[in-house]
């Protein structure tokens, strides 16, 4: 039986290779992930042309760019990627961060 209520962090990751992801909830109209990054490592710039998307982050602190604008961003901080805006993330801190990535509509559905 599928559990609902997950504990993101337990499934937290890090790669030296890439940055770690991992699917915790998809369905038709949702995808649910854990983003971890290491020192350095980023999740490019890019878009979803007909998804919504916004990053909770959990731990550590992130430079996270939407469309012009850019923000150092920690726990408990929410931010928002609309449809078309260009958005993405880097780790410039000595520390893991993590955060979730939830897309709507999931990507491919």
């Amino acid at each position: 039986m599928t559990s609902y209520f997950i504990r993101p962090l337990d499934y937290a990751q890090p790669r030296d290779d890439k940055a770690f992801k991992t699917t915790l909830h998809l369905s038709e109209r949702l995808l649910v992930g854990l983003n971890t990054l290491r020192p350095g490592q980023a999740q490019p710039l890019h878009d979803h042309t007909h998804q919504d998307k916004f990053y909770q982050v959990l731990e550590g602190v992130g430079v996270f760019t939407v469309g012009e604008e850019t923000k150092i961003c920690g726990p408990g901080e929410l931010i928002l990627a609309p449809a078309g805006i260009v958005h993405g993330v880097e780790n410039q801190s000595a520390d893991l961060l993590s955060f979730l990535t939830v897309i709507a509509p999931a990507p491919g559905r």
